[in-house]
């Protein structure tokens, strides 16, 4: 089993480092084409910021899948079935849509048919849900007609919910590695604890996955450097709702049932995957539950629910004070939390020390939120040691001469008054009404 693992770690190695080195010359290639479009109400960095991140995501999906298929023990996965191609087949199609978008703009109809052929591309080439368990009912088996609407519709949504959160710098990439890594290890057990090798193209798609989003991460944390755009949201969108796709409806419920020993394990083994939908939905459940609050919001209010808005979860958090960087590691924690939350209950739901560790994480994810309304001041001689934002700042102002501030202030007397705080990127007044930029000739200049 040690060699199967070094083989992912150099597949994951590989992807992550070509995408890193690939995301420089990208961004320069991104600036020359002048895929930098103008800062939107909605956005919320403040100057314009090339895009095209996709490109190098995408090379380091090629990168990954090419060594992958050259590993000794990975090879068998190429060998015996035509996912990977199906996978590289609906990528490029999606990745080629999302270029365009980033350059041109693509209307967002046509978005969601080009999203709908690529994954009807990976259908016909057999990466498609072929049965559903369900409980207290068994195995369903659908019909072609049935698996072709059932595949698409889970595509259609797992990418366009991947692309609604990607509205800060690192959080996209950063909550579908968390994502990917907590896919791989349930995929992983399913083929090397049950020898299931209907689960192996699934766990090397997620092993390709982590290395896409882990070399582009650095560029993209904030203040990012570069974005991954439409190219890169909807393509790591497509390559977890095929891992999704491949693990749930291609792995046989009867043979689990074998391979575990009883249908008791089975059962267990197979909580997150009793329907295809809900795999995708606990592994990137914040992402489903923005978009489906979005939807709702802009129907609400009579929009289109692909208009764009601020009222997305990184807007809230933004609006009630968390700066930029807490916003996003208060969405990693909770990605990270249900994702292996549900991985760790698929693997033992019988034990009440998950439910507890949970219960108690969630509970600290609800005070993490609550930290603006609460901004603890340390005291004087401990100032040193916390960050700035929780010092007691003051700056000193002369007063104009014969003018007592205060009482017993002398004249021309410094007096000491609170800083105010500035309207910057990290604060409550992030995404408020303000000026964006107080010179001209710097809101065109390039980093």
């Amino acid at each position: 089993m040690g060699q199967p693992v070094r083989e992912y770690l150099l597949t994951l190695c590989v992807t992550a480092a070509i995408t890193y080195l690939l995301t420089g010359p990208v961004r320069k290639f991104a600036i020359a084409a002048g895929a930098m479009p103008e800062i939107r109400a909605r956005d919320v960095h403040r100057e314009p910021t090339p895009r095209l991140g996709g490109i190098a995501m995408f090379g380091g999906l090629c990168a990954g899948l090419l060594v992958a298929s050259h590993l000794t023990n990975l090879k068998s996965v190429f060998e015996n079935s035509d996912e990977p191609r199906a996978l590289l087949s609906g990528a490029a199609l999606i990745w080629i849509l999302g270029v365009l978008d980033d350059k041109w703009g693509v209307d967002a109809l046509v978005k969601l048919g080009g999203q709908m052929i690529a994954a009807g591309v990976m259908v016909l080439q057999g990466l498609t849900i072929l049965w559903i368990p369900i409980p207290g009912v068994g195995t369903v088996s659908l019909t072609p007609m049935q698996g072709t609407l059932l595949t698409v519709a889970l595509v259609v949504i797992t990418i366009n919910a991947v692309n609604f959160v990607d509205g800060l710098d690192g959080l996209a990439s950063g909550m579908v590695c968390i994502a990917a890594a907590a896919f791989f290890m349930y995929a992983y057990r399913m083929w090397f604890g049950y020898g299931i090798e209907a689960a192996a193209p699934a766990t090397l798609f997620s092993v390709v996955l982590m290395g896409m989003c882990l070399g582009f991460l650095p560029h993209n944390m904030h203040p990012a450097r570069i974005f991954m755009g439409d190219s890169g949201s909807m393509l790591i969108g497509l390559v977890m709702a095929a891992g999704a796709v491949s693990v749930t409806g291609q792995v046989d419920p009867d043979l689990l049932n074998q391979k575990a020993g009883g249908l008791r394990e089975a059962t267990h083994a197979m909580v997150p995957v009793y329907i295809p939908l809900l795999l995708p939905l606990t592994v990137i459940a914040v992402p489903v539950a923005d978009l489906i609050l979005a939807i709702v919001r802009r129907t609400w209010k009579g929009q289109s629910p692909f208009a764009a808005d601020r009222g997305h979860l990184h807007h809230r958090l933004l609006e009630i004070g968390h700066s930029h960087s807490r916003a996003v590691l208060i969405m990693y924690f909770w990605s990270a939390l249900i994702a292996f939350g549900a991985v760790a209950y698929s693997a033992n739901n019988a034990s009440m020390w998950i439910v507890l560790g949970i219960v108690l994480l969630s509970a600290v994810g609800l005070v993490l939120l609550l930290l603006p309304r609460f901004t603890p001041r340390a005291p004087r001689w401990a100032e040193r040691m916390v960050p700035p934002r929780y010092r007691r700042v003051v700056r000193t102002v002369l007063a104009p001469a014969g003018d007592g501030v205060g009482e017993g202030a002398a004249d021309g007397a410094p007096a000491e008054q609170p800083e105010p705080v500035p309207a910057g990127i990290n604060g409550a007044t992030a995404i408020g009404d303000r000026s964006r930029f107080v010179d001209r000739r710097k809101a065109g200049s390039h980093r």
